[in-house]
């Protein structure tokens, strides 16, 4: 296992010995997904998280939202202890489509990113409707603000939840498989206006996925977690065969195609992972 610290500065994110253990099936015991994790993000770095499905990368991310908690180890988020609702976060889930007869307006998802914390109807501070209009206009969402969000394309309605997350200017971006199910120019748009987040404010952003190729060109390191093992480093360090065939502990060949890298060979025994992609 390798760590490897922040390069950009003071760390936003800090994680130390951090161990997660799952409940196993039909009473087989816990399953320890990973241990040991000792993890510094600073401001402006973007760090993917890699490995096959179960390997417990969306979990850590709950961790770092307060809704999971650690097996062992301690998150501390600019310097304090993890707790749900942190503003200082912002979450950019998996693209999943809202109903088509969702009434909400697309500008109404994007005020969620403000409103959304307050107990009973929503009450427009001052202020408030300008920072809409402007993230509207940051993800490229202003024109179709007043369309209602279940006639929008996946590609539409995922830069409106981009928008949401930045409302705030989050010092944390988590982003969980948010380029999954959209087509190769949305995955640029959405890949561009979270790279824009951390150039122009800081943001240290988290991103978990099973391709890295759309973000390749963005990313300072990567975490690949296979196995109840982690690798941590810089993606000419980790995306390696010998570094994956070791992590994996079975050969494992990681290609170049043009611009892309394809990695094969992953053994069955970590689910639901597609061969195809790269790591």
């Amino acid at each position: 296992m390798s760590a490897g610290g922040p390069a950009h500065g003071a760390s936003v994110l800090e994680i130390r010995g951090a161990a997660l253990r799952r409940p196993g099936r039909g009473g087989s015991g816990d399953r320890e997904l990973w241990s040991g994790l000792d993890l510094d993000v600073a401001h402006g770095e973007f760090i993917a998280v890699l490995g096959p499905s179960g390997s417990g990368k969306t979990t850590l991310l709950r961790s770092i939202l307060g809704l999971q908690e650690l097996s062992a180890g301690s998150i501390r988020v600019e310097g304090r202890p993890v707790h749900r609702g942190n503003q200082r976060i912002g979450y950019i889930p998996q693209q999943r489509p809202y109903s088509a007869d969702t009434a909400l307006r697309a500008r109404d998802v994007v005020a969620l990113g403000v409103q959304g914390p307050r107990f009973g109807l929503p009450i427009p501070r001052r202020g408030d409707r300008d920072r809409v209009e402007a993230a509207l206009r940051d993800v490229g969402a202003a024109h179709y603000a007043d369309r209602r969000v279940g006639e929008l394309s996946g590609g539409e309605q995922q830069r409106l939840r981009v928008g949401q997350a930045l409302m705030d200017h989050p010092a944390l971006l988590l982003c969980d498989e948010p380029l999954s199910n959209l087509d190769l120019a949305n995955q640029q748009g959405v890949t561009e206006i979270i790279d824009r987040q951390r150039r122009e404010h800081g943001a240290a952003v988290l991103f978990v996925t099973h391709d890295v190729n759309p973000i390749l060109g963005k990313v300072d390191r990567i975490l690949y977690i296979a196995g109840g093992r982690f690798m941590l480093g810089t993606p000419d360090e980790v995306l390696q065969s010998r570094v994956l065939t070791d992590l994996y502990g079975a050969p494992v060949f990681v290609l170049r195609a043009g611009d892309r890298l394809v990695v094969v060979g992953i053994p069955d025994a970590e689910p639901h992972h597609d061969h195809g992609d790269a790591a």
